[in-house]
């Protein structure tokens, strides 16, 4: 920027000193020429036309005032200044040229002009001005005095050099430097400027540190080194270093690497660039010490090495099936132990979808679980059988985690497994039905001796009515006692034929707790936590009977716990949750729950798994069956409910039943007691029973009931009698169990066929019954009386609309 600076006077003086030259021809052509100044003047005397036709040629922006005139005023303005200004000649003269001045000029250079002026001498300054549309712009000033021949002062003359660009170009250049330095100094790589020195054969010898920023210091642990060369810093450096920088500055191409300095102990990251002029071989270097995270990456890429080493010897070396399977449904990578365990080459795994191998009764339970996984669910433990090659299956426990747009999974052999849990499972299965037997045949010999020995005494001619009639009386009540025992057995198989109503439990329990008193004695302290009465939201639909014996039998459980003595306390609530019990995950709704609290001797560990089996008891003989908890296990289960314990030796027991809860009942019917029927009235009955005895039996109790009967063994020819005679029988009896079609079906297909034929069913077990219910028709347990079976006939007889019209249809 100087050296332009520079030119431009040079070529100014080159212009003043051709116009006094012009000058000074012009005069002698005259004979009006130039002379010399004299004594104390500064410059040469010159004609007015001469001065002012050499002002208006020059391109250089020229004024020329008179201060013969007030205010010394611009008399002679050439174009090259009103260019510069913006103001024509017009506005120019008469006028002092200080109306260029504005608020950025500097008052000092006003005052060197203005004491040049009052001192007639020259000046020179650097002044700034402003143009007509009020741009700043500056200049340089040349102002200097003109003389007559008299030596009389004429004019000053004023010559302008616009500088404008050149201080805004090193405004620029400066500014830039100066953040140029601040990023120099401020930022944490590395950066230096070497000057390379080349063999004589052209080869990179050396390189000299000619400038380095404070940061190179701590990114090479090098100092001092500007001005001196790298093979006196470090001695052995390597080769490549000289090289690679020799090649950037001689074909002036830059290139970024990372590499390590092993003579320095570190690894740099590198960017190099040739710099200046190519005659001055210098490099650029901006760079960072990258030695940690190298370091770092070679641990990583060593680990991950080993790792991917390990994952392949396992891959390789594992006996369980894994896969890698895509969210399309195809596997992509298999082991191989596809072909170790199962015959399968890989080429035929890989590429197949993934139920391709599954067992048939398989495939919705493997279908549900590709659902899960593929919607980011995690499997584990899904137990599959999948296909040998030649034919066979094998059972595997699967596992899988979904990453991406796959998952891997991982199948082991659980084949032997399965194959012992089915042992102990029929191992179990025959305990339990050995204890059952045991129990059944225990307590069903101590029921028939009672009825045998009844029976015995009966037939004695000489014995009197009163015993006659005790006798009777223990036959009836054991035979009530037999069934007793019968229906709690079929409870815990959940084969009883439930009757389900709705109910309020709070009242249920309440109804329970008024004989509690008379089950556990006055040395057992009883509390009932109960809802209040306003409570309206306690209602199930289940067998009301057997929702009592249950309550009973884990009251009398407890008190047996207790010895006779301790605090029982029974508690109603609502619950959202069922515990995870016996394998079954929690399970959440709306129930009511049921518990039975008690400080007995609690219940060892080793048996909490075991009291809900039936005639399972650790009491002494003589004080249990064993089948009070079963009852109420099988009364839980297939009321849609569960039963839980919580026990711990000698801190007591809490048996808690839950069952759904309902909406309260709308109906408000009441069982009413039907109307005896007339002696003779000769209803008549379709008995349909396939025992002998048992539909002997049942004829001739009907008919000395008044009854008329006609008794077929199977539902086929149930329905031919109907058909044969129409409207010739006024209610059906079936037993439920029978060959061909059962009770339940030949009920449904007489109501399609005779809507106002009434069906009453009767069985002592049926599984029919215990799925499916009693759909609607009414049900008479076996064993049965006389007097229940009069009763449950003459009602459904009467539920028949009076009046109503067989032959109507």
């Amino acid at each position: 920027m100087d050296a332009e600076n520079e030119r431009l006077r040079r070529r100014e003086r080159e212009l003043e000193e051709r116009v006094a030259h012009l000058e000074a021809r012009l005069e002698a052509a005259r004979g009006d020429g130039l002379r010399r100044p004299g004594q104390g003047q500064q410059t040469s005397a010159a004609s007015a036309d001469l001065l002012f036709t050499a002002a208006e040629k020059t391109r250089m922006p020229q004024i020329i005032t008179d201060p013969g005139q007030p205010d010394n005023p611009i008399v002679f303005a050439n174009r090259a200044f009103q260019n510069l200004c913006g103001y024509d000649a017009a506005e120019l003269i008469g006028r002092n040229c200080r109306f260029l001045q504005g608020p950025g000029t500097d008052p000092t250079d006003i005052a060197k002009v203005r004491d040049a002026i009052t001192g007639r001498r020259d000046v020179v300054v650097e002044i700034l001005n402003y143009q007509r549309d009020g741009t700043p712009f500056r200049n340089e000033l040349y102002v200097s005095p003109v003389f007559g021949p008299e030596g009389e002062l004429r004019y000053f003359f004023a010559s302008q050099l616009d500088v404008t660009r050149f201080r805004t170009a090193e405004g620029v250049l400066a500014e830039s430097e100066a953040r140029y330095r601040a990023l120099f100094d401020a930022v944490d790589s590395g950066f230096c400027i070497v000057e390379m020195r080349f063999d004589a054969a052209g080869r990179a010898a050396d390189y000299r540190f000619v400038e380095v920023n404070p940061a190179f210091g701590a990114q090479t642990g090098l100092h001092d080194v500007v001005g001196r060369w790298m093979s006196e810093i470090v001695p052995g450096h390597e080769r490549f270093w000289f090289d690679t920088y020799g090649e950037v500055a001689r074909t002036g191409r830059p290139v970024r690497f990372e590499s390590g300095a092993v003579a320095m102990g570190r690894w740099f990251d590198v960017h190099a660039l040739r710099v200046g002029e190519p005659e001055q071989h210098r490099v650029a270097v901006l760079f960072n010490d990258i030695t940690d995270r190298r370091r770092a990456e070679t641990t990583l890429q060593a680990t991950a090495e080993e790792k991917t080493t390990e994952r392949n010897l396992v891959w390789r070396a594992s006996r369980d099936l894994l896969v890698v399977c895509g969210f399309d449904g195809l596997f992509q990578t298999a082991n191989d132990a596809w072909t170790e365990t199962l015959g399968w080459d890989i080429a035929e795994v890989e590429g197949a979808r993934f139920d391709t191998f599954v067992h048939p009764d398989d495939l919705d339970a493997v279908s549900a679980a590709f659902e899960r996984v593929s919607g980011g669910g995690v499997l584990a433990d899904v137990d599959v059988r999948v296909r040998t090659r030649d034919g066979g299956h094998r059972w595997f426990s699967w596992n899988a985690i979904p990453t991406g747009d796959r998952f891997y999974a991982a199948g082991r052999d659980v084949t032997d497994r399965r194959a012992l849990e089915e042992q102990l499972r029929q191992s179990q299965k025959l305990e339990a039905v050995g204890q059952l037997t045991g129990g059944v045949a225990h307590d069903f010999n101590n029921l028939l001796t009672v009825i045998k020995s009844s029976t015995d005494l009966l037939k004695r001619r000489d014995l009197a009515e009163e015993r006659r009639q005790r006798y009777i009386g223990a036959i009836s009540d054991t035979v009530d006692r037999a069934a007793k025992l019968t229906g709690q057995l079929l409870a815990f198989a959940r084969r009883q034929a439930l009757r389900p109503e709705t109910f309020a439990v709070n009242h249920a329990v309440t109804a329970v707790a008024d004989m509690v008193g008379t089950l556990t004695g006055a040395r057992i302290r009883v509390e009932l936590d109960l809802p209040g009465e306003d409570r309206q939201d306690l209602h199930v639909n289940a067998d009301p009977s057997q929702f009592d014996t249950a309550l009973v039998n884990l009251v009398v459980n407890a008190r047996d716990a207790m010895g006779g003595e301790g605090h029982l306390r029974i508690q109603l609530r609502r619950a959202t949750l069922i515990p995870a019990v016996r394998a079954h995950p929690r399970r959440r709704g709306d129930f009511v729950a049921v518990s039975v609290s008690d400080t007995g001797s609690g219940i060892a560990p080793e048996n909490l798994e075991r009291i809900f089996e039936p005639f399972f008891t650790t009491k002494v003989v003589g004080q249990g069956t064993g089948l009070g908890l079963s009852q109420v296990f099988g009364f839980a289960k297939q009321s849609g409910g569960e039963i839980t314990v919580e026990s711990a030796l000698g801190d007591g027991s809490t048996f808690t039943v839950y069952l759904p809860r309902v909406d309260t009942a709308a109906s408000g019917l009441v069982t009413v007691e039907p109307e005896p029927l007339a002696e003779g009235h000769g209803t008549c009955v379709l008995v349909v029973e396939d025992n002998i005895d048992v539909g002997a039996f049942a004829e001739q109790a009907l008919r000395e009931l008044g009854y008329s009967t006609v008794w077929v063994t199977d539902a086929t020819k149930a329905l031919a009698e109907i058909e044969r005679v129409p409207f010739r029988f006024e209610v059906v009896f079936s037993d439920v169990m029978m060959p061909g079609m059962n009770g339940v079906e030949l009920a449904g297909e007489i109501r399609r066929r005779r809507p106002d034929l009434p069906v009453v069913l009767t069985s002592g077990y049926s599984d029919v019954l215990a799925a499916e219910g009693t759909h609607g028709f009414d049900l008479l347990r076996k064993p049965y009386s006389v007097a229940d079976l009069s009763r449950i006939l003459r009602r459904a007889v009467q539920k028949v609309p009076r009046g109503h019209d067989p032959l109507a249809g």
